[in-house]
């Protein structure tokens, strides 16, 4: 240490200035590094984009859903759905009264008083059930030849299993997300028959071989919807990494895998370059790139943002408007059912007060009076100027859902729909080929539709065995 002070004595005041400038520059680059990390250790599931499974086995909940007031349990005036006595049971056992329990006198000749009744539901014993297809064979007395009556459509081999059981083994298999072994050893289970793999599989390509109008019909009705919610997500094919990209309604949905995630994706898709309605989304900049359609903002990604801003940076303009999201969603939710947006007075009030908090925001961080050089692409921000410059640009598209009760908060819908996507991933680990991925896309969009507008999922699966597949309504 003295050795330096000696050899700093030893320089002249401009050597020493150019000495505290670079030791400066170094420093605020430091700064900037240490925020950086102190910003990725801090977030979570919670503040951020980031998936619950990232928080470790840690992780405290502190969910931006807020907790009910209400007791756990049916509701009063809930109808419930416990079990009810039928009028006419499948099956009857009457238990005889032969000897009293109290005296052990012999009850044979007594008649009876009256009868207590009480029932059990279970499932019977499952078996398969073999139906052997036997066709004539006779001799034409006119023409000589040898005929034979035909089978049934369907019927191709001396030995095979029916629809029934492919469409669970396709149920289990799409919908349930089971693997193809877990499915032969269930089957063995419960039916005393192991189906092979080869057997699955060629069910589920029977499957998608029906989809192609049920399909056409949910991207067709996608693109004249006045909503779509719209996400993507990662998603591993031949252990590269791809994207699912989802577009849904309540009624509908439509999945499909590319390896790309922006705009050329979306493109190749086909459904935001030909919609005329609102896309609900995430903010990530592709959609934008859509000016065909017009965008809504998820707010469940702004609050967790904003909680973010609140807890690292402890800046109270966040705090405040997650709150005033949060107001604007209740008094949405209180509305009468005849409203369809907001009263002007309560719409501008709500407008007035985002505008405050985001200028409060911007006071809050200003831009460097010194920023570093300027180096080559856009200039680095801190995240919470980030979010503001997001929030400030799309106002209209933050605020949507006051103006217009069709538009939903936040983007659930989507993210609900991606989630058993991501469950099958886990499961996987990847598709090994991209047909594969490609054919459980389109099962999957088939399924979901059939299921939102009500159908029974095998029952869907196997109507599209027999020909007859689930067109969306």
């Amino acid at each position: 240490m003295n050795e330096l002070r000696e050899q700093l004595r030893q320089l002249d005041k401009e050597q020493l200035i150019d000495i505290i400038v670079e030791l400066r520059e170094v420093i605020a680059s430091q700064e900037v590094r240490i925020q950086a990390l102190e910003d990725q250790i801090a977030k979570n599931s919670n503040n951020s984009s980031k998936p619950p499974s990232s928080d470790g086995l840690k992780k405290e909940s502190k969910s931006l859903r807020e907790k009910g007031k209400r007791k756990s349990g049916g509701q009063k005036g809930h109808k419930g759905r416990t079990l009810k006595m039928v009028a006419v049971p499948n099956h009857i056992e009457l238990h005889d009264l032969t000897t009293c329990p109290e005296c052990h006198q012999n009850l044979d000749t007594v008649p009876v008083k009256g009868i207590e009744k009480r029932q059990v539901f279970d499932v019977p014993l499952v078996e398969i059930e073999v139906t052997e297809h036997q066709a004539q064979i006779k001799c034409c007395p006119q023409c000589q030849a040898q005929v034979k009556a035909r089978f049934p459509e369907g019927v191709t081999h001396p030995v095979q299993y029916g629809n029934r059981i492919k469409a669970q083994a396709v149920y289990l298999n799409s919908y349930q997300l089971l693997p193809l072994a877990r499915i032969c050893e269930l089957f063995s289970d419960f039916y005393g028959h192991a189906p092979s793999e080869a057997l699955i599989l060629n069910a589920t390509e029977s499957v998608h071989q029906q989809l192609d109008e049920p399909l056409a019909a949910i991207q067709a009705q996608l693109k004249q919807a006045d909503v779509v919610n719209c996400d993507e997500t990662g998603l591993r094919v031949e252990g590269k990494l791809n994207w699912l990209h989802v577009a849904s309604t309540d009624r509908l949905t439509y999945y499909a895998v590319h390896s790309k995630r922006g705009q050329k994706a979306m493109r190749a898709i086909g459904i935001l370059n030909e919609m005329t309605g609102r896309a609900m989304h995430d903010g990530y900049i592709s959609y934008f790139q859509f000016e065909n359609c017009t965008h809504a903002l998820c707010n469940a990604h702004h609050l967790r943002d904003l909680r973010f801003i609140t807890e690292q940076y402890q800046q109270d303009w966040a705090h405040q408007l997650a709150t005033l999201l949060l107001d604007a969603k209740h008094e949405v939710e209180a509305a009468p059912d005849s409203q369809t947006r907001l009263l002007p007075e309560r719409l501008a009030y709500f407008e007035q007060r985002y505008d405050l908090l985001i200028q409060q925001g911007f006071d809050a961080n200003p831009l460097p009076k010194h920023p570093p050089p300027q180096k080559r692409g856009r200039r680095k921000q801190s995240p919470p100027k980030n979010l503001l410059d997001r929030l400030h640009k799309y106002k209209a598209e933050t605020l949507g859902f006051l103006a217009d009760f069709r538009l939903p908060f936040d983007n659930n819908l989507a993210e609900r729909d991606v989630r058993m996507m991501k469950v099958k991933q886990k499961i996987s680990g990847t598709f090994r080929t991209r047909i594969g991925a490609e054919i459980f896309c389109d099962i999957r969009s088939y399924i979901s539709t059939a299921r939102k507008q009500g159908h029974t999922v095998i029952q869907a699966l196997l109507d599209a065995l027999l020909g007859q597949p689930v067109i969306p309504a």
